[in-house]
């Protein structure tokens, strides 16, 4: 693929320091109710450095992660799990983090960071080309869509990180929440986005935006000391403690239980990073190496 023009994305207060070694740890994921098996580990990305962020194609084998280069700056690449394959996304001169698939599926987005320390939006075509940036007057951290034009921006900001919603089509951009984790997420079979606020005493609320209506409503409290969730397809809710992989059905009667996990070392090291895909028979779970 041609050198394409550099873009990267980035947290400041999460990424902008040196990265921690980390590997992508995927799993077989069976659901049956609310009992959880995961089984048959796999590192898709045994080199030394930081890989990290897996993000799932929703109707193809790929993984989608962000990688630390040779040059000592982050890519994004993709593993395919039925050839056991890595292949480039991008390699250019900057960063890229935080890689999501757009809702046409013909784009890669992620958030950029730039060497003036800028934090754009942009989209590479998986075609190959040049990239298209999207917003660039906000310091974006992560992101969901919603649709084609709509979304759900983590903003850096002060004195506390915001959520934002934002319309490409109009420019529309509306604080929707303050005090936000980095875990946005689709909830499965709901036209809702997930995501993590904390409470002025510390605790993480696990929180749903409405993507009709915009009304948030809080789902369940947060497993302790995690800001990470993922979604099974039948609804239940994923989160890792750092050595343990929780499950928790939503609702104020659910707690958190923890997953049989098959032929992993236990504990887990920090594990967090959680993505699911869509025909929930995987776990992706970042672990530091």
């Amino acid at each position: 693929m041609k050198k394409l023009v550099a873009f990267c994305c980035c947290l400041v207060p999460y990424l902008a320091a040196a990265q921690p070694n980390t590997d992508i740890h995927l799993f077989d994921l069976a659901v049956k109710g609310t009992k959880v098996v995961l089984s048959k580990p796999l590192n898709i990305t045994p080199h030394v450095g930081y890989d990290n962020q897996p993000f799932f194609h929703p109707t193809q084998p790929l993984v989608y992660y962000t990688a630390l280069a040779d040059s000592g700056r982050t890519d994004l690449r993709a593993y395919n799990y039925q050839t056991a394959q890595s292949k480039a996304i991008t390699t250019t001169r900057e960063r890229e983090f935080s890689p999501t698939l757009t809702q046409d599926q013909q784009f890669l987005s992620c958030i950029i960071q730039r060497d003036n320390g800028n934090q754009d939006l942009g989209q590479y075509p998986l075609a190959g080309g040049s990239p298209t940036v999207l917003i660039d007057n906000l310091k974006v951290g992560y992101h969901a869509w919603i649709d084609r034009t709509r979304l759900l921006l983590f903003v850096l900001a002060t004195p506390v990180n915001e959520l934002h919603y934002h319309d490409l089509a109009t420019g529309h951009d509306t604080v929707v929440a303050r005090n936000i984790g980095r875990s946005i997420k689709r909830i499965p079979n709901q036209a809702a986005i997930s995501f993590m606020q904390q409470t002025p005493e510390g605790t993480w609320l696990i929180q749903r935006f409405d993507t009709k209506t915009r009304a948030i409503t809080t789902i369940a409290p947060g497993l302790a000391k995690s800001e990470d969730v993922a979604w099974t397809r039948n609804g239940l809710m994923l989160m890792s403690n750092g050595e343990q992989i929780y499950s928790r059905c939503p609702g104020a009667r659910g707690t958190w239980q923890p997953v049989t996990v098959k032929g992993a070392p236990a504990p887990l090291k920090n594990a967090s990073r959680l993505a699911i895909n869509a025909a929930a028979d995987k776990l992706a779970v970042v672990v530091d190496e």
